[in-house]
């Protein structure tokens, strides 16, 4: 049974290889290599870190952070989902995503936002499951192994949450 949880400590080893998976596809990320635990921690909303679980496996992991440190962005952040390769095709992407979104507006986002390579299709098709929107194309943005690659932006405003 795969349970969706929220992230621990003790989870990092797992999650970091997820993330090397993905960084290895040449698709999820601009990183070349995963960062510490205490870079990454740092970079990250404590209140919204979740993984998916089977037992003692993490099969997949969701996480926000910050877009700005000024308050007029303290209500929107940026999503990060990964899947492990072995795990795709499941449905664990839309229960971390659904739950994430939950998470967000317990803790008081009104806008999730994802900076997607369009080469990913599954990721984008996931996050318009969700409800994100295309709300921009950067082209040529920035470099990955040479190459200059764009980045879609989707974009979700809570139904729930700033919408006074």
């Amino acid at each position: 049974m795969i349970l969706i949880d929220k992230m621990l400590d003790s989870d990092w080893v797992q999650v970091r290889d997820i993330y090397i998976e993905g960084i290895n596809t040449g698709n999820a990320t601009f990183e070349k290599e995963a960062p510490t635990w205490e870079e990454w921690d740092k970079g990250h909303i404590l209140q919204c870190r979740l993984v998916a679980r089977e037992k003692s496996n993490v099969l997949g992991w969701a996480a926000l952070s910050p877009v700005s440190s000024r308050c007029a962005y303290a209500g929107v952040a940026e999503v990060s989902i990964y899947i492990s390769q072995n795990s795709t095709g499941k449905g664990i992407g839309s229960k971390l995503l659904e739950a994430l979104i939950e998470s967000s507006e317990e803790n008081g986002f009104w806008t999730l936002r994802s900076g997607i390579f369009p080469e990913n299709t599954f990721s984008i098709k996931l996050h318009e499951k969700f409800g994100f929107k295309l709300t921009g194309h950067q082209e040529r943005i920035g470099k990955l192994n040479g190459v200059w690659r764009d980045v879609a932006i989707l974009e979700r405003r809570s139904e729930i949450v700033g919408v006074d």
